[in-house]
């Protein structure tokens, strides 16, 4: 079973999506803030799949994923960006930052699945 880390200070839609990902057989956990998944993270936490809103107070889901990145031991980590802003510049932002999707708010299952297993795939395929 895999395990999906939501990191989305919207309750209702991190509900959501932690129901659709139970469909699809994973386990989830839900952080209101980058800054507390960051911290489960230091403290050994390691998620097979991270859902990362874009737009939250104080710290983005751009600065989260850059965070990632910058560090060895989550550089591989799989990272989907889950957003209702869909300009091409904020796409092409987490994109190149190193995200391995982008979904729209509302996100289906389908699209869900879809981008989860695109993005798994490209990590094993690395």
């Amino acid at each position: 079973m895999k395990v999906v880390w939501i990191v989305d200070d919207d309750a209702e839609m991190g509900l959501a999506v932690s129901l659709m990902l139970k469909l699809l057989d994973c386990e989830t956990q839900h952080f209101f803030h980058p800054r507390l998944a960051a911290q489960a993270l230091l403290a050994g936490g390691k998620p097979d799949l991270m859902i990362l809103d874009i737009n939250m107070p104080e710290v983005s889901g751009l600065d989260m994923l850059e965070f990632l990145r910058r560090r060895k031991e989550w550089k591989d980590l799989p990272v989907i960006m889950l957003s209702s802003e869909a300009a091409d510049v904020t796409v092409d932002k987490a994109m190149l930052l190193g995200a391995d999707g982008y979904v729209m708010k509302p996100v289906t299952i389908e699209e869900l699945e879809k981008v989860m297993s695109q993005a798994f795939y490209k990590h094993i395929a690395k």
